[in-house]
């Protein structure tokens, strides 16, 4: 067996790809920067409990684990980065008011998303607390569009959808939980023999209303033939009037798409739920949504939203922006020339010394450019393609 090779789905990020992401994140936390967002760095292990705290079983079966040495306590490699902010935010900042926190760092999965996917994505993103209003999610949604705009995204659909309306539908069908979760399994499936063997016992109403859920898929005309079929139970009507003020806001920013049947994060998120794709990318490139009850799992009930994305797969996919090709330079004791470098340097360019008996090897160095002698003076001169 080769020592060199790497496990499944995880890989070497090589340049330029390294600095494509890396370029990336900078802008992107610039970007979050600007709008108010406090950078914070969560470490990338924990105890399974804080880790786990109120996500549900999803993140469970995503999370590697193993012993800590010290303690004798399960610990995990995380799998995702929302959790600990909502514990920085609950536990050790434990603000009053509205609180901005964005972040980027490495997680892990047990196994894959896709088939093209890694295991180790790096994720970045934002999460706003303290406000319940559908304003806050407004906020972060246009903030998420406008990061994948940076990234060189474009054609950019916002897929919208509310975990409260299939939880209304629950509450006024009085749905048993063995039932609840059979129900949820088909609706995410999108299985209509499925959810109407699932429902056989209720009533009429209810039975339409859980029939109809797959197909309210669409345009925001969809919220108006939501109100007309489903129950307008409190808990439906506030889902659907969030739903309507949220897409109003957005009108412009992206092609909206509104999914009642769009479940993703159902044991964590609490609200409105969210995800953008580009016209010609199938993959989910960001997604987010409200979870307001993952704060009360850590003892402080705090509203809350926010998104995340890959860095890594938008770098690979979107991201070509990088630095310009760098300047070669002659390695030379001379004042000037030194002089010159730094220049360029403080500049922003990227300037590479020659080192003596190399120069066989220069076009790995991928310099385009190159600093030239002209009577005492440095120039900048092209190099032959």
């Amino acid at each position: 067996m080769h020592n060199w090779l790497l496990p499944e789905y995880i890989e070497d990020l090589l340049p330029p790809v390294a600095w494509r992401m890396e370029n990336l994140r900078r802008a992107m936390l610039n970007l979050f920067r600007t709008h108010g967002y406090e950078l914070v760095t969560p470490p990338q292990i924990e105890y399974l409990e804080s880790l786990l705290t109120g996500t549900g079983s999803d993140l469970d079966t995503r999370t590697f684990k193993l012993v800590d040495q010290l303690t004798g306590r399960m610990m995990g490699l995380r799998a995702d980065i929302t959790p600990q902010v909502a514990r920085i935010d609950a536990h050790l900042l434990n603000r009053q008011g509205v609180t901005r926190l964005c972040y980027a760092g490495t997680v892990v999965h047990t196994l894959p998303e896709g088939m093209s996917r890694s295991r180790e994505l790096m994720q970045l993103g934002a999460e706003l607390y303290g406000h319940s209003g559908f304003e806050a999610d407004v906020e972060i949604q246009r903030l998420m569009l406008d990061a994948l705009t940076l990234a060189g995204v474009g054609d950019l659909y916002l897929d919208i959808g509310h975990v409260g309306v299939f939880r209304g539908l629950v509450q006024y069908s009085h749905v048993p939980a063995e039932l609840e979760g059979a129900l949820f399994q088909a609706l995410q499936a999108k299985d209509a023999s499925s959810i109407s063997s699932l429902t056989s016992g209720m009533d009429a109403i209810a039975r339409a209303a859980f029939a109809a859920l797959p197909n309210l898929y669409g345009g925001i005309e969809v919220l108006d033939e939501a109100f007309r079929i489903l129950p307008s139970s409190l808990e439906i009507t506030q889902a659907l009037d969030e739903l309507r003020a949220i897409t109003n806001e957005l009108k412009g920013s992206a092609k909206i798409n509104i999914d009642l049947a769009e479940l993703r994060g159902y044991h964590y998120h609490s609200g409105v739920v969210f995800a953008a794709y580009a016209g010609t990318h199938t993959s989910v490139l960001a997604q987010g949504g409200r979870y307001d009850e993952v704060g009360k799992s850590f003892g402080r009930a705090r509203a809350a939203t926010g998104f995340s994305l890959d860095l890594r797969e938008i770098a690979t996919q979107f991201w070509r922006a990088g630095a310009a090709k760098a300047i070669l330079a002659p390695y030379l004791k001379n004042a000037k020339l030194a002089e010159k470098i730094q220049q360029l340097r403080t500049g922003g360019e990227t300037v590479i010394v020659e080192l003596p008996g190399h120069e066989a090897n220069r076009a790995e160095l991928g310099c385009e450019r190159m600093l030239m002698d002209n009577k005492g003076e440095w120039e900048i001169i092209h190099l032959p393609k």
